[in-house]
């Protein structure tokens, strides 16, 4: 416990009682404030949203209103020029008006295509513009090389207006701009042939100006963009067509302005809260699209001054509600304290209690109220609480040892198993997996599997009689002498019979195990094993199951005299062999009645097309749902291996001697 949890655990009821009305109290204020505050807030929020869309609008109205009258005489141009080839003079006139008298209009143009103006004339496209308060007038000629713009060349394959890119007109007028192209055809034997394109630009300096003048709150702004993201018009002079809203949001790595860039450059609109990194603090975005030119604009309102009312109106609240909860607090102390005062007397003896002291009598009341009764009622607990403690004590300590000896012993048991499944990635020949589903006590099952120096398998499965910290010890004993002894022996009788004496010498428990023990060389499918007084292993072969030929032998750790022996078996291509405990076919269900031998060849057969894992799992899930809700006596091993590779087939198991 804390201090602070033991300093409020020593304070009386009366300031827990103040407390709690405080809290509650406090609670339903601030419920009530944060529910006004969020309304006002959703509701201020909808009517920002709404005043910066119409000024969006507003704004996109001015432009697009604009524009429209940049694009009527270009269109005007083109159908006349289809229908006619004008003059030089006459194409001259209809461009300097036009950009004479249109104060948004940078400079015009009519681009023909390579000899469509005259057959003697390649490139033909006279450009007036605007140069320092003057009006200029000129041919773009081969230097320019107009064909290739994207201005022209855009607009003629797709056979209708468009608006640029803004680029940066070199060899012409020398400004950042935007153009607005509009390609004249003529008919021709049938045919319709693209003569070329009328042009009107506009500055970005001027959209830059116009998109300037929109304001909103103190240091609200607006911004442009192209209809691939890149800045047209920014308060910030390096953004303007330099960098794009994807580059923004790449740089910062932020997906949140990567959407809204998407949704923007797509015709979107939308009110929307941005990164902070945009502004450095949080702000949101108003944006809609500029459609005859296929931009976006956008207006971007700081949050602190589009809530800066309702911060306003919040610490109004705040200081109200603080006064009020002072207030409060005095109110409840005065009355708190006269109703807790005679129970002071009472906790004070109770606190001797709970150090311990159950020895310490409670003051007698004579009082009928409910502090009289809790008295009463305390000096009643504390005698039978005395005797309570006395009987616990020795049933909690003889249920803790029980409890830590259990796990210990199952921490260790399950420490010396193996666990990694595929064992043996690298080899093909064969598939191994072994499964071990503990009982609620501790037992002794134990599998183990590893490759010998002259690259056979080595794999056993044993049960260790009796339960408890005793036989999860002997487990581990076993598993490591055969490990050992492996290294010295060749035959799986000689490692037995070594274990065996091992195992006898200073068993003053009287401990022992069954175990089966196969060496397999897996390059061959030549199986060699020996039996501890085990279950017989099942061969699955060709979808049938069999039990395995089985040499005698005792069980290991009972006789210095115990004699083992070998058989040997040629496993074929889709052999499976599983050995198992009796923790299998002894299992019960509700009734008593056995899982059974018989029940797990039939079991075993309908496997015939898993693999080693999946046999192993589903025999253990198989007693699983036979035993039901019966508690499981003993645990449950299942080590399966299937064989992979070939060699010469063999159908009887043949005795070895002892000592081959």
């Amino acid at each position: 416990m804390s201090r602070q949890d033991r300093q409020f655990q020593g304070r009386g009821l009366g300031f827990k009682l103040s407390l709690l009305i405080l809290t509650c109290t406090t609670a339903i204020f601030l419920a009530a404030f944060a529910y006004s505050h969020y309304s006002s807030k959703q509701t201020l929020m909808k009517e920002a949203g709404a005043d910066a869309a119409n000024l969006t609008l507003a704004s996109i109205r001015k432009i697009e209103a604009t524009l429209a009258s940049v694009e009527e005489v270009p269109g005007f141009l083109a159908f006349t020029y289809g229908k006619g080839t004008p003059t030089p003079l006459a194409i001259k006139q209809d461009l300097t008006g036009f950009v004479l008298f249109n104060r948004a209009v940078f400079g015009a143009c009519v681009a023909y295509a390579p000899h469509a103006y005259y057959a003697g004339t390649r490139l033909f496209a006279p450009y007036a513009y605007k140069k320092d308060g003057r009006l200029e007038y000129t041919h773009l000629g081969e230097e320019y090389g107009y064909p290739n713009a994207d201005w022209f060349l855009i607009p003629s394959k797709l056979e209708r207006p468009l608006w640029s890119e803004p680029y940066f007109d070199e060899g012409g007028g020398g400004a950042v701009m935007c153009t607005y192209s509009v390609p004249f055809h003529r008919d021709e034997d049938g045919r319709r042939r693209m003569l070329g394109v009328v042009t009107a630009d506009i500055s970005l300096e001027w959209l830059r100006e116009l998109v300037g003048h929109i304001s909103i709150f103190r240091s609200g702004y607006a911004f442009l963009l192209s209809r691939n993201g890149v800045f047209v018009s920014h308060p910030k002079d390096a953004y303007i067509m330099r960098e794009s809203v994807f580059s923004l949001a790449e740089q910062a790595a932020s997906p949140e302005l990567r959407r809204i860039g998407q949704d923007m450059i797509q015709g979107g609109s939308g009110f929307v809260r941005l990164p902070e990194f945009v502004l450095g603090k949080p702000a949101w975005i108003s944006y809609a699209p500029v459609r005859n030119a296929g931009w976006s604009m956008g207006v971007v309102i700081p949050e602190d001054e589009l809530f800066e009312d309702l911060d306003r109106l919040k610490r109004q609240v705040v200081g109200i509600g603080l006064g009020g909860f002072v207030l409060l607090l005095l109110v409840i102390i005065l009355v708190s304290t006269s109703i807790t005062r005679p129970l002071k007397n009472l906790a004070g003896r109770t606190a001797e209690i709970a150090k311990g002291n159950l020895d310490i009598p409670l003051p007698e009341s004579r009082s009928g109220d409910e502090v009289g009764q809790l008295s009463r009622s305390f000096e009643e607990m504390r005698l039978a609480l005395r005797e309570y403690i006395a009987n616990l004590t020795e049933t909690t300590k003889a249920k803790e040892r029980m409890e830590s000896e259990l796990k210990i012993a199952r921490t260790i048991q399950m420490s010396f198993l193996p666990k990694r499944f595929p064992p043996f990635p690298d080899i093909r020949q064969f598939e191994l997996h072994a499964a071990l589903d503990p009982a609620l006590e501790v037992g002794g099952d134990l599998f183990d599997f590893f490759l010998l120096e002259d690259g056979r398998l080595l794999f056993l499965v044993g049960d260790v009689s009796g339960k408890g910290v005793p036989a999860a010890l002997f487990m581990a004993v076993t598993k490591t002498l055969v490990k050992g002894i492996a290294e010295l022996e060749d035959t799986p009788a000689a490692i037995l019979d070594r274990v065996s004496r091992e195992l006898l010498v200073d068993n003053e428990a009287m401990l022992f195990v069954t175990m089966f023990l196969g060496i397999l060389d897996y390059n061959t499918g030549q199986l060699t094993y020996s039996n501890a007084g085990h279950n017989p292993p099942v061969l699955l072969r060709g979808g049938r199951a069999d039990w395995l030929p089985m040499p005698r032998g005792l069980f290991l750790g009972v006789m210095e005299e115990a004699v083992y022996r070998n058989m040997t078996i040629t496993l074929e291509q889709d052999d499976r062999l599983v050995v198992y405990t009796d923790g299998v076919t002894e299992a019960v269900d509700e009734s008593g009645e056995l899982y059974s031998n018989q029940r797990l060849l039939d079991v075993v057969s309908g496997l015939s097309a898993q693999g080693a894992k999946q046999m192993s799992e589903a025999l253990v899930e198989s007693v699983g749902r036979f035993a039901g809700s019966a508690p499981q006596a003993d645990d449950i091993t299942v080590l399966t291996i299937h064989y992979l590779g070939g060699g010469p087939a063999s159908t009887s198991a043949q005795p070895k001697g002892e000592d081959e």
